[in-house]
């Protein structure tokens, strides 16, 4: 790789940042914003100064800072989603810092209240912030589907960690999606399943208070499988109340959720513990004997105005049987049905435990530094026959992935805002240091999960990424707002045979710049246009790194977005964008073969549509419509396809809330019909899905049913053009596999609060 020759660029930023602007220090206003009921700072509260037109939002700590104000009377606007807007009457004095505390009560979302700004001065996507506060969860699936336009497929029954599709990538279970919770990484690099491989299943739903995202490669402080995507949830720094769930269903489903508030009336510090108990046998012939257990833990403390740190725990553990994919020939010849298995003992167990401790200390109300120590323990093994009888005619095809792992990291941000003359400037610098240790890491011929007939791989893997980064986002004008961004990654892959006893150990090392340019354009209080562009990328396997000496290591991705935001009617929200990204040739290593794949140059672009529109006071529509067109370049017309790369797809759903406490939502799902190999000679189903959540809330109870597949379509989750041969058959076929999509399922559930 060419040295990095942009050091420059790095050397400018960080002088921007670190040079102190002097300014006429009149008065200042600082104000600190909290909720009513738990007493909890609010992040992202948007505050205006009425009197000269300027906004900023809420950091973690609940502050905000007006500096450098002419003695005189002021008035303060505060707001946030699913809070009653209030302003306070403020007196500054010249060389004086005026102190506020303000509480906000909770109260029904409007979305007339809300304006439209860039995120710089509104904190996360507005957009999410609705979602998560109207959508239900109860599962890693819906917690994914909260990304606009992102959809999922499981074939393993909840076991394996879900198939991701969105912006015409097939991203398999994360290789082209950033997936963080607290800012730990959940894609495993060098996964024996596969790269990038992102479990969200150690995750409890109800935990979950708000989220962040992006799609395309734009935000410097997400680096490693940021391409199609990022993002972030966030779980509570504390609970209104404890609670106590069940719910129980077809296909003898159920599940337990106890969450306990162990601290209470405390101002200073919170402290909560849940837990979750999932079983499930699965609409199949065979049954899935599904069971996971997770257990979280949350401590956090405010150490005065100035210290925050937040102490995490949590673990789970995973066990499953599955009826895997099955041919399309069988289902139509009669040999089985739908829900039958062609080899039905597939299956798995795998478990994650972490350790998460965040410090965060404001330097001045200017500034900020977080830091952020992080341990992963992880366990995985899985079963899978894709083939049959392809390879081995006598014993079958099953073959076992398994590894142990450990995962240690560190980050940490440094956050300012400044001025320069009469601009405003916000700056961010990071570090990061992320180690993998993945111990025999493992693929393996076997019969009957026991019997071991050929280990086609085994070795241990060490992967080091270091980061540093640096943001600086100028608000030019009161609408022009330019973020400019720089980050290099660097990487040491290593890979310990241990299959081979002449194998010399093999390490590797590599980095990658990336830089990131977006504009914002606030037209008004209801209109904001944006151009968002940026390098990102994705990290190779470490065997691939090894076995193909460095070649392609990281390949990159380009990609820009232009698109707006804005309010056409006061209660209706809409964010089209067109947007392009381009990948560069990579090598893929193939998990379930052990066996390494040329990949080329591809070229994705399309036009995504979201709308957000409050019907009346309790009645609520959504609609995410994404069309994209997926082309591998230099390769022959027709023979150009991305395999399972969608082009059109929807989401969306009717929620209603009503004051008697009757709430619920009837949502879709639409996936169009797509190639599934190359040329398209076999195509991949689309589907329409309706789901339905009817709920009876009171302030100590609720009651609730849950339909999955209101109308009982047949319709096929993941699917896959594979080559495959049945016992008895003379000769392989490749065809269309697949998983069924859950059938009409009933689901019951009772909670009590406390």
């Amino acid at each position: 790789m060419k040295p990095f020759n942009h050091y420059k660029l790095i050397i400018l930023f960080t002088f921007l940042l670190l040079t102190k602007f002097s300014n006429a220090h009149n008065g200042t206003i600082q104000g600190y914003v909290n909720d009513s009921e738990n007493s909890s700072a609010i992040e992202g509260a948007l505050i205006e100064l009425i009197e000269t037109h300027t906004t900023t939002i809420t950091n973690q700590f609940g502050l905000y800072t007006f500096t450098d104000l002419p003695e005189g009377n002021y008035t303060i606007s505060i707001s946030s989603l699913g809070f009653k807007t209030i302003t306070e009457k403020v007196i500054v004095s010249n060389t004086q810092t005026t102190t506020l505390r303000s509480l906000l009560d909770q109260t029904p979302i409007e979305l007339n209240a809300i304006t439209i700004q860039n995120k710089n001065q509104s904190g996360n996507n507005t957009v999410t912030a609705l979602d998560i506060k109207l959508r239900p969860m109860e599962n890693a699936q819906d917690m994914l589907r909260l990304v606009p336009g992102l959809f999922i497929a499981q074939h393993a029954g909840g076991g394996k960690a879900e198939q991701i599709f969105l912006r015409g990538f097939d991203i398999d279970h994360g290789t082209d999606i950033s997936v963080n919770v607290d800012g730990i990484p959940v894609n495993m690099v060098s996964h024996a399943h596969g790269q990038g491989y992102a479990d969200l299943h150690f995750v409890i739903p109800e935990t979950i208070n708000s989220f962040d995202f992006e799609k395309g490669p734009y935000n410097a402080q997400y680096g490693d499988f940021t391409t199609a995507a990022y993002v972030n949830f966030k779980t509570a720094n504390t609970i209104d109340k404890s609670m106590l769930k069940v719910s129980a269903g077809q296909f003898n489903t159920a599940r337990t959720l106890l969450m306990l508030d162990l601290i209470s009336n405390d101002k200073a510090q919170s402290a909560y513990v849940a837990g979750e108990y999932n079983i499930s046998d699965g609409p199949f012939t065979s049954p899935q004997d599904f069971v996971r257990l997770n257990l979280f833990g949350k401590y956090h403390t405010k150490i005065g105005d100035d210290k925050m740190l937040s102490v995490t725990l949590s673990t789970f553990k995973s066990q499953w049987n599955a009826s895997g994919q099955i041919p399309l020939r069988a289902i139509e010849s009669g040999e089985i049905g739908r829900f039958d298995a062609i080899d039905d003992t597939e299956g798995g167990f795998t478990g994650r435990t972490n350790v998460n401790f965040e410090f965060t200390k404001l330097l001045n109300n200017k500034s900020s530094f977080r830091n952020q120590f992080y341990y992963s323990r992880y366990n995985f093994e899985l079963y899978s026959n894709f083939t049959f009888f392809l390879e081995d005619s006598i014993n079958g095809d099953m073959i076992k992935q398994k590894e142990k792992r450990n995962i240690y990291g560190y980050n940490s941000i440094y956050n300012n805002e400044s001025r320069l003359g009469s601009v405003n400037v916000n700056s961010k610098i990071g570090f990061g240091l992320r180690y993998d240790q993945v111990l025999e890491n493992e693929l393996s011929h076997v019969a009957e999960r026991t019997i071991l007939l050929d280990r086609l791989a085994y070795g241990n893997i060490y992967q080091t990424n270091a980061n540093v980064f640096i943001s600086e986002t100028f608000q030019l004008t009161k609408k022009f707002a330019l973020n400019a961004a720089a980050r290099i990654d660097f990487f040491n892959f290593a890979y310990d045979n241990l299959l081979d006893s002449t194998y010399k150990y093999t390490s590797v090392d590599d980095n990658i710049p990336t830089f990131k340019i977006n504009f914002d354009y606030q037209l008004n209080q209801n209109v904001l246009l944006y151009s968002h562009n940026g390098k990102g990328f994705h990290s190779n396997d470490t065997r691939v790194v090894t076995a193909q000496n460095a070649i392609q290591t990281l390949p990159a991705a380009y990609g820009s977005d232009l698109g707006i935001k804005f309010k056409p009617y006061k209660n209706l929200i809409l964010n089209p964008a067109v947007w392009i990204l381009y990948l560069e040739q990579e090598f893929v290593y193939v998990g379930d073969a052990a066996v390494v794949e040329a990949g080329g140059k591809t070229l994705r672009k399309g036009f995504d549509l979201s709308a957000r529109l409050q019907i009346t006071n309790w009645l609520f529509l959504d609609a995410d419509i994404n069309y994209t067109l997926a082309e591998a370049i230099g390769e022959p017309e027709f023979a150009n396809f991305i395999p399972l790369a969608p082009d059109l797809t929807s989401i969306g759903g009717l929620t209603f809330k009503l004051k008697s406490g009757i709430n619920g939502s009837l949502r879709y799902r639409y996936m169009d019909d797509r190639p599934a190999n190359e040329d398209g000679s076999v195509i991949a189903e689309g589907y329409f899905v309706n789901d339905l959540v009817l709920n009876y809330t009171q302030k100590k109870y609720e009651f609730g049913i849950e339909i999955q597949n209101l109308f009982n379509v047949d319709w096929n989750e993941a699917q896959f053009d594979t080559e495959s041969r049945l016992q008895f058959e003379p000769e392989p076929i490749s065809e269309l596999h697949f998983t069924p999509g859950t059938p009409f399922f009933v689901k019951g559930s009772f909670s009590f609060y406390f």
